[in-house]
């Protein structure tokens, strides 16, 4: 089994979503995070949705990228070795209830690495009105199957992060996370891949029981930072970038680690930090939130 470089240049999309004030209060909610900016509709201003509910809308093209790549000759088996490794997401504004988004798809790039075949994609969601809201690079691993053909590296990665150096002493946060957890992400997020919920099927792909979403250790650590570095205001997230490694079983308890945040050359600040499972492994690598 190999990860042809046919992949490449595969487009999907758009998929189009009307997001509704349920979805984004659920999505706030089921991560325990409860400002006022999310749920409080008597706000003059109204709610909006919390930075890394970009996910949401991506999902569902992802699902149909992998039904897609068969046609460019990768097998089911080798489909369901895919794990999501790096993700990176420019947020150019928040999503607001009554936004309708357009996400569209691209795969952008193919190199072998030493666990399996690494796939970039690109995510863009738009808009009705064709303004950018998220702009997201996603890697993925084919976990133990390899790619053919000439490296083909993502032509136009994202910029490096200016002041992703750890400086000082983290500040710890815990973020006790029940057996539900997985289920209530899965329902409030939209985001379905039983691997998360059904024991039968995580053992069945190798796992010994039901793990937390990536994305979803990933916005406990937004969460966190929003509040302790960006006074609750998710407005000021620009940027935020990592990569998954360590599964989270449940139930269980995160360390999210976060480091002083550095100034740039621009008059923004980037926040370091990791997430740990309970086992200290780094769920979370390399975590960076630039806000601004």
């Amino acid at each position: 089994m190999s990860i042809p470089p046919s992949l490449v240049g595969m487009t999907l999309g758009p998929v189009v979503h009307d997001v509704d004030l349920r979805w984004t209060m659920s999505y706030a909610a089921g991560l325990g995070d409860h400002q006022p900016c999310y749920l409080d509709t008597t706000r003059p201003e109204g709610v909006v949705a919390h930075p890394l509910f970009a996910v949401c809308p991506e999902w569902p093209v992802i699902v149909a990228s992998r039904e897609l790549s068969e046609t460019a000759g990768v097998t089911r088996a080798e489909v369901i070795t895919g794990v999501h490794a790096t993700h990176d997401v420019t947020i150019h504004r928040l999503v607001q209830p009554g936004d309708r988004l357009s996400t569209t798809l691209e795969i952008v790039g193919l190199v072998d690495k030493r666990p399996g075949a690494f796939s970039t994609m690109r995510l863009e969601t738009v808009d009705s009105t064709g303004q950018p809201v998220a702009s997201t690079t996603q890697g993925s691993i084919y976990l133990g199957v390899p790619a053919s053909g000439d490296p083909q590296p993502d032509p136009a990665p994202p910029p490096a992060i200016e002041g992703n150096e750890r400086r000082g002493e983290p500040t710890i946060h815990r973020v006790p996370l029940v057996a539900g957890a997985a289920h209530v992400y899965t329902e409030c997020a939209r985001i379905w891949n039983p691997i998360h919920t059904d024991p039968l099927v995580a053992m069945a792909a190798g796992l010994s029981e039901i793990i937390l979403h990536g994305t979803a250790n990933l916005a406990h650590a937004v969460s966190i930072i929003v509040a302790s570095e960006a006074a609750n205001d998710p407005a000021q997230v620009r940027r935020i970038a990592g990569r998954f490694a360590a599964m989270v079983p449940l139930p269980s308890t995160l360390t999210v680690k976060v480091w002083p945040a550095n100034s740039t050359s621009d008059g923004r600040r980037t926040v370091p930090f990791e997430v740990l499972n309970e086992a200290g492994q780094p769920a979370v690598q390399d975590g960076c939130m630039v806000l601004g």
